[in-house]
């Protein structure tokens, strides 16, 4: 029950990004999450979008560096202590979290985060018993549909 995260480095200059992203565009690619961590020469761009082969093969194309990691999206009540309790949740059955992010849907009273984790499997049995929602691709898709 894990989703595809493409790691994309990109140098740090004025417009690099526009690029990158007018080449998904065009290639109707639609980006579902997103994240960027900088340094002064490359930034990462962690995204999650509706066709990861045919965005992985299109930016190989282009002639980017990038990575494809399983992660897992998770679908939390918006409301304040949700994410509070998903990570109690982790923290105590001792998975180890190594980046999260959230992105936006169309679906009311859900936020929706992704995690980056040390042990996916791990964190799936640790948060399905718990009652926590895991989305599959599927599942995302139809949040966008």
């Amino acid at each position: 029950m894990t989703i595809n995260q493409i790691s994309v480095f990109i140098e740090n200059k004025p417009g690099k990004l526009a690029e990158f992203t007018d080449i998904l565009s065009k290639n109707n690619i639609d980006m579902r999450a997103m994240s960027i961590a900088e340094t002064p020469d490359f930034g990462v761009m962690r995204i999650i979008v509706n066709d990861s082969y045919n965005a992985a093969c299109v930016i190989r194309e282009a002639g980017y560096v990038f990575s494809i990691t399983p992660v897992l999206a998770v679908a939390i009540p918006d409301e304040p202590g949700s994410l509070g309790q998903i990570l109690n949740i982790m923290g105590k059955g001792e998975v180890n979290l190594e980046y999260l992010y959230a992105f936006t849907a169309p679906k009311k009273d859900w936020a929706y985060m992704v995690f980056r984790v040390q042990d996916n499997e791990k964190a799936i049995e640790v948060l399905s018993k718990n009652g926590v929602k895991l989305l599959d691709q599927a599942e995302l898709d139809r949040l966008f549909a």
